[in-house]
């Protein structure tokens, strides 16, 4: 019993001395059974001390006199997808978002993952992660994979000179990052043909894509 009581007092010390805007899940605290430290952050939920978002995840949340005040959603996505050790990438409006091609923040943020499909609701919006192939993970780097997002989302027939003049200028501006001939590999063909077209008549060296 004293030592059930000591665990107690260091997990609710812990989470009293994190800043606002913590996550914390039941392997958290490594050195505490996983199942043990789950049912000890529901308790500090029951109290008020923490926001119950999803089986396994809480939130140390600042409540102010407006409602409470949740940090970013990408914040929030990234620390579930470090807990369960999965790649994550913005798809669909979330990707346009994330590109400066929609100026509207989703209320509602879909991630490709390549862990467990799940919705977290955090407060009156939602995080879901939609399970993929690792086919959309092999792109390296981060912005060539928002562009493929981004351009999926539009659709090849509906994108507009406006959109593609737009992602031509952020292809440009990151080509030298990376091996863009091994990420263009793993594109759909018709975004590969965007991305070497607009390459080769800028002068990149292409030769063998």
């Amino acid at each position: 019993m004293e030592k059930d009581t000591k665990v107690v007092n260091i997990i609710k010390s812990r989470v009293e001395k994190a800043e606002y805007g913590t996550l914390f899940f039941n392997n958290s605290f490594p050195e505490f059974d996983d199942e043990y430290v789950g049912k000890i952050l529901a308790n500090l939920a029951n109290y008020g001390t923490l926001i119950h978002l999803s089986r396994g995840v809480y939130l140390k949340a600042k409540t102010t006199e407006f409602g409470i005040v949740y940090p970013p959603m990408e914040e929030i996505a990234k620390a579930i997808a470090k807990r369960d050790c999965a790649q994550i990438l913005p798809t669909g409006a979330t990707a346009l978002n994330a590109l400066g091609l929609s100026t509207q923040v989703p209320m509602n943020i879909i991630y490709l993952t390549s862990g467990s499909a799940r919705v977290i609701p955090v407060g009156n919006r939602t995080i879901t992660f939609r399970r993929a192939t690792p086919k959309n993970f092999e792109i390296e780097d981060r912005t060539r994979s928002l562009i493929v997002q981004a351009l999926k989302a539009i659709g090849e027939a509906n994108l507009t000179e406006e959109e593609l003049a737009y992602i031509q200028q952020i292809i440009l501006k990151n080509a030298p990052e990376g091996n863009v001939k091994k990420d263009m590999a793993a594109m759909p063909s018709w975004i590969r043909k965007i991305f070497k077209t607009t390459l080769k008549e800028h002068n990149y060296d292409l030769a063998g894509t």
